[in-house]
């Protein structure tokens, strides 16, 4: 894997990405370091309405339920673990998980994005009992759960390969896999964040093959701005399509930048917008074989959120009823459906929501039949995020 900048002039790198010529790691390294934020926005602008409807950007409505915080890995980049036996520790249990899932229907949405700590004391009877009860209480919900990091432990501790306990999940009603747990897929960087023992980067990207092996499509992610430098994010980008090249499992890609408050790592300098926008663009230029790339809005705030649709984003994402990870580490925005739509709007594109899958668009009639009949389950923290029922005739 050759990853050093490569000596082509950006301007002929840009010509091939657009062109629809495939690029080098190399040439990814060399945009990421010496590339014009504009210029690279421009480019990575007409690939995205090469892959996707140039007069719309999508997004969904889900919710990200952390079920627990427990964890036995101390990753130093995370402000939102507890260790076992911490008096802040919490398991959630199966009725506020529905209580929770009920919400959601209320505020339209589709589907949840569950993941947790890596509890030591969770057998995979926990996970498979916990995604059936949710299946038959809840059939129209998108179950997207259970990071690589979280199919690691269940596997060790039940000593079965990937591919059985990934088997044991869908079987018991797991939908997709979330991408969580990647942060960056180098080991020398893993090592340096307390994340190997979690998932080296191999072990992150033979779980997703096994995913993918079982017919289940997966999201890809990166977190970067550790201190880390520009290789190893030209090697995260690598993996990452070298991966969809052989599977195709992947649905989108996601990227954010590391958010240090309460973390071990706060002497880390922040990563601003600008970087931000110049991985976003790199990111879409770079994988051409995964349709969709979303732009970060809970990292990056609304604005930035917004303009990452010019720099090569087609999807923004969750409405982000619940977050607590990057909430942790001193990062929380939110946002209602309707100014999800109005920021789409007033970017110059059609919003249009989407299912977890990307597998087709949802209008408000069709959700409004749930979240009327758990508008119930609506919590005074989230009321404001509800918008009027439509009119059903």
């Amino acid at each position: 894997m050759k990853l050093a900048p490569s000596n082509r002039p950006v301007d002929r790198i840009l010509a091939d990405a657009v062109g629809g010529t495939r690029i080098s790691a190399g040439d990814a390294h060399k945009l990421l370091r010496e590339g014009d934020l504009i210029e690279l926005g421009l480019a990575a602008n007409e690939v995205r309405n090469r892959h996707n409807d140039p007069s719309v950007a999508t997004y969904n409505v889900d919710r990200n339920i952390n079920y627990t915080n427990v964890c036995v890995y101390k990753c130093r980049f995370c402000a939102f673990y507890r260790p076992p036996g911490d008096d802040e520790g919490y398991l959630l249990s199966t009725d506020e998980i529905g209580r929770k899932i009920e919400e959601t229907l209320a505020l339209n949405g589709t589907g949840i994005l569950m993941q947790g700590g890596v509890h030591p004391d969770l057998p995979l009877s926990y996970y498979t009992d916990l995604l059936a009860e949710l299946r038959e209480r809840y059939p129209d919900v998108h179950l997207h759960a259970f990071s690589p990091p979280e199919v690691k432990f269940i596997a060790r501790k039940e000593r079965m390969s990937f591919y059985e306990v990934i088997g044991a999940l869908k079987e018991a009603g797991l939908m997709s896999i979330p991408g969580g747990g990647a942060e960056i897929l180098s080991d020398d960087v893993r090592k340096e964040v307390l994340a190997y023992s979690k998932t080296s980067a191999d072990e992150w990207i033979d779980i997703m093959r096994q995913a993918h092996a079982h017919g289940l499509r997966t999201s890809a992610t990166m977190m970067y701005g550790m201190g880390e430098g520009l290789e190893p994010r030209a090697e995260h980008l690598q993996r990452v399509r070298d991966l969809q090249d052989e599977t195709g499992g992947f649905t989108a890609f996601i990227s954010w930048t590391f958010q240090h408050d309460h973390t071990d790592m706060q002497d880390v300098p922040e990563t601003f917008a600008d970087e931000y926008l110049k991985t976003l663009a790199v990111s879409r230029l770079f994988i051409d074989n995964i349709t969709h790339i979303q732009t970060s809005w809970v990292t990056q705030g609304k604005k930035i959120g917004q303009l990452g649709l010019q720099f090569g984003a087609d999807d923004m994402g969750s409405i982000m009823i619940e977050e607590n990870v990057v909430s942790a580490a001193g990062t929380a925005y939110r946002m209602s459906q309707d100014e999800m739509e109005h920021l789409i709007s007033s970017a110059g594109y059609t919003p249009r929501q989407r299912t977890n899958l990307y597998e087709r668009l949802v209008t408000r009639e069709e959700t409004a039949e749930l979240a009327e009949r758990y508008s119930h389950a609506l919590t005074a923290q989230n009321r404001d995020l509800a918008s009027p029922l439509p009119i059903v005739t």
